[in-house]
């Protein structure tokens, strides 16, 4: 059962009534009776702009498209709550539906927020429910001036209380920051507590120049803003009517969000995502690609400048036509230390999260079991690798989205295999994080491709790849990362990304 949220309650203003001409302790004789002026009715509290944004009655419905094939839908609406002190319920659903392999992939993410009403309106608590491919749980949240507490429900498992985060950022505008900023006609800077990892994001939506678009066969002048994560890093741009519907959502270059009826929004086609993003390749590697040391040299088309960072793995070199020359390359770390470690970027790399649970009394618990004594951080990581590699089975579309329920489970695809390494690596003192890419495959229909993927990165005295999905304690050559997992920033790459040559 959930427990109902503590509300902050609103001072209340009382209204006195001043008697004119009440009789008098003193007085010998009453006073002519006259009529009591009527109590002046209370003032209605000022609104946010979010609620004085025009939008449709009822929420908005989307389907949900990426490089043109549905995939999901999406419904949204925001509504003044009745009663007082008044409060804004925000609500947000997406539900994804497609082939991963030969599995049918489902996912349900529903978040309901309440706020006060007013300008600036504090966030006053949340309930996160996620469903299907992942795992199931219920997060809610409570807000208050002091902090959030948060109780995490999952299915067959004692509530669990997790550690208090700080106050809230997040303000009633944040709800709708496009709505908000193209009422104003100006940019819009806010947070949002992101409900995935309960971490605090920066965002801010930027009024652009109105298009004319064609909707339902007619050519309207359409409102535009764009809103920029400090987590997610990809413009999100809605095209608002007059009227305050939203018609469109681009989510980068690839996926989009159209507005549908109910019916139609969630009429979805069964499209097989594994091959539909896959980048073909215009000939197989090389064996040296495959070795270790090892590298291979590919010729790429449709890769921002901002993904061109050097590092000891990958070497860019710009081609005047504009595509650009990428070295891939792996060996054996030169530089190893004893373990505990200390990240090299702050402590991010070491932090027990919602997701990654190394502080989980199992996860601890394991992580000392396979290491043992080993105190260098390289050979305890390869152990961790390859015990995962060993004991997870290939499940390729099982999902699960947290390290302590694929341990449970003990099986997935590259993703589980990534993550409860990550995981142990970081209860056992050693940096680590996941990182997403591509890598090297030929299927069964024998075409030389590039597929999304994920593997591990760790500190043990300089930083080196694993992948305990395939066993390799170094990730060969074949390997090419883009970011961090959960950094979708790199969802532009896909359908735009092409090797137009291998050297």
């Amino acid at each position: 059962m959930m427990r109902p949220p503590r509300l902050t309650s609103l001072v209340a203003v009382s209204l006195c009534a001043l008697l004119v001409g009440a009789p008098s302790a003193r007085a010998q004789q009453p006073a002519p009776a006259t009529a009591a002026p009527k109590a002046a009715a209370p003032a209605k509290a000022p609104l946010s702009d979010v609620v004085k944004a025009p939008r449709p009655k009822g929420g908005e419905y989307f389907g949900l498209y990426l490089m043109d094939k549905k995939v999901g839908w999406l419904f949204t609406d925001l509504e003044l709550l009745p009663g007082e002190p008044a409060r804004v319920k925000s609500t947000n659903q997406l539900v994804f539906k497609a082939m991963v392999g030969t599995r049918v992939s489902e996912r349900t993410h529903r978040e309901e927020r309440i706020y006060e009403a007013a300008p600036g309106g504090r966030l006053l608590s949340f309930t996160v429910t996620q469903k299907g491919d992942g795992g199931d749980q219920t997060l809610v949240g409570t807000a208050t001036p002091e902090g959030v507490r948060v109780v995490r429900k999952r299915p067959g498992r004692a509530d669990e209380e997790l550690p208090k985060l700080p106050p809230a950022k997040e303000r009633v505008e944040d709800a709708d920051g496009a709505r908000v900023a193209l009422l104003r006609k100006a940019k819009v800077d806010g947070f949002t507590l992101d409900g995935m990892d309960l971490r605090t994001y920066g965002v801010t939506t930027t009024v652009e120049p109105p298009e004319q678009r064609v909707v339902n066969g007619v050519k309207v002048k359409l409102g535009k803003a764009s809103t920029l994560s400090e987590k997610e890093k990809v413009p999100v741009t809605a095209f608002v009517t007059q009227r305050g519907e939203m018609v469109l959502v681009d989510f980068g270059q690839t996926m989009q969000a159209r507005k549908e009826t109910e019916a139609v929004a969630r009429r979805l086609d069964l499209v097989e995502v594994f091959g539909l993003t896959r980048v073909v390749l215009p000939r197989q590697l090389p064996d040296s690609a495959r070795a270790v040391p090892g590298s291979v040299t590919l010729v790429v088309q449709g890769l921002p400048e901002k993904f061109r960072e050097q590092n000891y793995r990958q070497k860019y070199k710009a081609l005047p036509d504009g595509r650009v020359e990428v070295t891939l390359s792996a060996a054996a770390p030169a530089v190893r230390k004893p373990r505990p470690l200390t990240d090299p970027d702050g402590g991010e790399n070491l932090e027990s999260t919602l997701v990654v649970e190394s502080n989980a009394p199992a996860i601890r618990e394991l992580s000392k079991k396979i290491i043992g004594d080993e105190q260098d951080a390289y050979r305890a990581a390869q152990k961790v690798n390859a015990w995962v590699y060993r004991n997870l089975s290939k499940d390729y579309g099982a999902s699960a989205d947290r390290a302590t329920d694929v341990l449970e489970q003990k099986r997935g695809d590259c993703t589980e295999h990534s993550l409860l390494a990550v995981a142990l690596l970081r209860a056992a003192g050693i940096p680590s994080r996941r990182v997403d890419g591509v890598i090297y495959m030929v299927n069964e229909d024998q075409v030389p491709a590039l597929y999304w993927h994920e593997w591990v990165e760790a500190y043990v005295g300089e930083w080196t790849q694993l992948d305990p999905t395939f066993n390799q304690p170094v990730a060969d050559a074949t390997h090419f990362a883009f970011g961090e997992e959960g950094n979708a920033e790199i969802t532009p790459l896909i359908g735009a990304l092409k090797v137009t040559d291998v050297k």
